[in-house]
């Protein structure tokens, strides 16, 4: 039942689609119908990325509120619940909201896959719409060289290096020194997370490069695609919200012996 559900949702309409675009493409050319289905799927999924990114920017921007609580209250775990959601409730942040637009693009991510793996590869037309005309085999070659039924490690390896750098937008800030570099107090917490993130940043795009190599160019490729799109989003929202900073009257609060100064 609920994969019946499932292909009749995602599957079947992003195969019929992606085949579509190939028809309709001048040279049909699978690695620019790809592409175009990426935008697409993009576009539909565009509330849930601004507010994926949105979340991840606001929660960065807390670190050093919420060390400086965890240091003060550190023996109340009480009173440091409270004063930690009375922190997300003041800035209108859910510590979740980061994490389930994800999980809403994670059904797309294997609906494609499973559409590169067994829709395309094994020529399975079947399950066209009567509109969308069947092209008998489906050429894997991108710009007439790439083989996008293969593992392409070039792909991988690009893959990989857009999601360093996405994931570099949003490393977490440097945390707060005196004037001779040493750490001020309360900042301990936060440069262990910083580390973390750190590792992190190296870790996932090195993955990405591993798994990349495994899987056909054409997955590889909708990551490629997709992980550049975000990142453009990221750079588009930070730099406007930066703006808007650099343009107000406030000054960004300091953490000063684990207390928040205004």
């Amino acid at each position: 039942m609920l994969a019946t559900i499932y292909n009749a949702i995602l599957y079947q309409p992003l195969f019929n689609l992606l085949v579509w675009l190939y028809n309709v493409i001048p040279g049909h050319d699978i690695g620019l119908a790809i592409i175009a289905l990426t935008v697409i799927i993009k576009l539909i999924l565009y509330p849930f990325t601004l507010q994926s990114i949105r979340a991840q920017k606001a929660m960065q921007e807390l670190q050093p509120k919420l060390e400086a609580i965890k240091k003060k209250y550190k023996d109340n775990k009480e009173k440091l619940s409270l004063e930690m959601m009375n922190l997300y409730k003041n800035n209108k942040v859910n510590p979740l909201s980061s994490c389930l637009p994800l999980l809403i693009q994670l059904p797309f991510l294997i609906a494609v896959y499973q559409v590169f793996r067994q829709g395309l590869s094994n020529g399975s037309f079947d399950l066209l719409y009567p509109f969308v005309a069947n092209p008998g085999a489906i050429d894997p070659h991108f710009l007439g060289s790439i083989d996008l039924a293969a593992p392409q490690i070039v792909l991988a390896i690009l893959a990989g290096a857009g999601q360093f750098w996405q994931a570099k937008m949003l490393q977490a800030k440097r945390p707060p020194t005196t004037p001779s570099g040493k750490l001020i107090p309360g900042a301990k917490d936060e440069s262990m997370m910083a580390t973390m993130n750190k590792q992190m940043m190296y870790m996932m795009p090195l993955m990405t490069v591993i798994i990349g190599m495994r899987l056909p160019g054409g997955l590889t490729l909708y990551w490629l695609v997709t992980t550049v799109l975000t990142g453009v989003m990221q750079l588009w929202l930070f730099r406007k919200k930066d703006n808007k900073a650099d343009g107000g009257s406030a000054s960004t609060p300091a953490v000063i012996e684990g207390e928040v100064v205004k």
